[in-house]
């Protein structure tokens, strides 16, 4: 999402504490867009790994579960959430996705790449024209998460509403440039490529609100 600011993407490569990481792109919930490849690399390019993603429309994998568990990183880019996962399932990545997790690769990601690791994530998928609405992921980590926190106008009280009614469990809610570091299912850290970018902890109250607390984020950029 900043192709001109490497601090997230340096942070993740650095958890992995190899000279150079196999870095592998899951571009599935665009679709596989070859533009979004191509960004990836240029991207990439510029850090110390060896970079290669993996394409489900097109595959040119000899068997995939061996493809994935090969790698240091899997980072999972942007798009519709909903069909990703349901791909995912048609595949069997999402069991390999866990046991991939559970052997210590590194799993990271933008957008879709970020929620789909939770219990529930807030998405677009259903209609891009309507209010996000709540969607069973992986379940990786318990809760739920919210992406685009501040960048995009709906997200903030639907959210909250959703959370405070009870039709979402409480969870985590991301700025833009904002991430969360878990290891295992422990969370470790907040961190943003931005300084003003915050991770936000919502959860229900007794009396049917939502509250929102601001967890201490640290701006990457700050030596």
């Amino acid at each position: 999402m900043e192709p001109d600011n490497l601090l997230l993407d340096r942070y993740i490569l650095a958890q992995t504490g190899r000279e150079r990481p196999r870095v592998c792109f899951v571009p599935t919930a665009s679709g596989d867009s070859e533009d979004y490849v191509s960004r990836f690399y240029e991207s990439f390019r510029q850090h110390a790994c060896e970079a290669i993603h993996l394409p489900l429309f097109k595959a040119r994998f000899a068997d995939l579960e061996s493809f994935v568990l090969a790698q240091d990183v899997l980072y999972v880019g942007g798009g519709n959430t909903r069909n990703m996962l349901v791909l995912w399932r048609e595949w069997g990545l999402d069991a390999i996705l866990r046991k991939a997790w559970r052997r210590g690769v590194i799993l990271a990601g933008v957008s879709a790449g970020a929620v789909c690791w939770f219990e529930e994530g807030l998405t677009d998928s259903f209609n891009i024209d309507a209010p996000p609405r709540p969607l069973k992921c992986l379940g990786l980590l318990s809760g739920s998460c919210c992406p685009h926190y501040d960048g995009e106008a709906d997200r903030r009280p639907t959210y909250r509403d959703l959370v405070a009614t009870g039709q979402m469990s409480g969870g985590l809610a991301l700025d833009d440039g904002a991430a969360v570091h878990f290891v295992d299912d422990d969370l470790q850290a907040a961190i943003a490529s931005r300084p003003e970018a915050r991770v936000y902890r919502v959860q229900m109250t007794d009396g049917g609100t939502a509250t929102e607390t601001s967890l201490a984020t640290t701006f990457l950029g700050r030596t």
